[in-house]
């Protein structure tokens, strides 16, 4: 019966596994091929001098089409290495920049 009555933890869905990490930043680079390097920018309150700084952190992620163009801002999701640096792949786009 203690098999039975096993507790889900705060991270996982119905079917067993984890929930995805899901970023949304800039797409900085277009110029590989089915990849694209986005730009994610956090604000992080310092511990000890209680300001807060930017911290910006790049992800190369998957383009399958090659669809997505410099200035997009994009949701990534995150999925099984793919290459030796890819590790996430987008899942959407949020906005296209207004073009002049």
């Amino acid at each position: 019966m203690a098999a039975e009555t096993q507790a889900q933890g705060p991270t996982e869905t119905t079917k067993g596994r984890a929930e995805r990490r899901r970023i949304i930043g800039i797409v900085t680079s277009n110029k590989m091929q089915k990849t694209v390097v986005v730009l994610v920018t956090r604000r992080v309150k310092d511990p000890r001098f209680h300001k807060f700084t930017t911290k910006r952190v790049s992800y190369k992620a998957h383009d399958e089409k090659n669809e997505y163009k410099i200035g997009d801002r994009v949701e990534i999701v995150e999925t099984r290495p793919l290459s030796k640096d890819k590790r996430w792949r987008v899942a959407r786009l949020v906005e296209r920049p207004q073009e002049v």
